[in-house]
């Protein structure tokens, strides 16, 4: 398995907070059969400021010491970019880290909205060539509220990844219940575990991907594997989330 969204580099954000933490998460993904995990520590959200210039170096000593622990699993580079407006042009100035280099970038939203300038920023990426990944919008509470604002973006391009907790059930039977509803409605494309450590923010993608339909699963996998290689992937086409009625009873 690949996990193309981790918080594994030391230090770098509320992921792992040293060298130990790391090599820690990545025993436990090796013994849950995940082989590559792309390391995408937060970048411009308000807290942590991480561009390329620090993450590559952090992630060819993160796979040394891996190699010297003897685990067969491979570190890549990557970000969590919150959407801002200086985005693409920090991009042309190398400052910003698509997933192993490739055409795909990690974005993500506040919690609680989105952003008025998204599905412009957003268009623009996919001027320049990039695709964005729109990461757990199963927890943004816009698209809790109105999934049909997340149809819009995919509808124009954009992609996106639903975290293995939240199908779990991790974050509330309200959220698994919704990443279910965007996986029927493929309105996202990647299972990632956004893993931050091996206790309360754990891997648990087996757990995930025995969770759905195994037709589901096998896209997702396939997907992940296409973008790290650097490929495009085959988009289904996207569905309006149905929204369930809500009638009177009388007693």
């Amino acid at each position: 398995m690949i996990d193309l969204h981790c918080h594994i580099l030391p230090g770098f954000d509320d992921g792992a907070s040293e060298l130990t933490k790391s090599l820690e998460m990545a025993q436990a993904a090796q013994e849950e059969g995940i082989i590559a995990i792309v390391a995408t520590p937060h970048h411009q959200n308000g807290k942590y400021h991480n561009e390329r210039s620090a993450i590559e170096p952090a992630v060819a000593d993160l796979n040394k010491q891996i190699q010297q622990m003897g685990l067969d699993i491979t570190i890549y580079p990557g970000q969590e970019v919150r959407l801002y407006g200086e985005l693409l042009e920090d991009y042309q100035n190398d400052r910003l880290v698509p997933v192993n280099h490739s055409a795909h970038m990690l974005i993500e939203f506040p919690s609680s909205s989105i952003p008025a300038f998204t599905e412009q920023l957003l268009f623009d990426m996919q001027l320049k060539g990039i695709t964005p990944i729109i990461v757990h919008p199963e927890r943004n509470a816009a698209i809790s509220e109105d999934p049909n604002k997340l149809y819009k973006l995919i509808k124009n391009g954009a992609l996106s990844q639903v975290t293995a907790a939240s199908v779990n059930g991790q974050f509330g039977k309200k959220v698994k219940a919704l990443s279910m509803q965007l996986i029927e409605a493929n309105l996202t494309h990647f299972v990632a575990s956004d893993a931050h450590n091996t206790t309360s923010r754990g891997f648990g993608l087996v757990q995930a991907y025995n969770a759905i339909d195994p037709d589901y699963a096998a896209y997702f996998q396939e997907n992940a594997e296409a973008v790290l290689s650097g490929r495009y992937i085959e988009k289904e086409p996207p569905h309006h989330v149905a929204r369930k009625k809500k009638f009177l009873g009388l007693f």
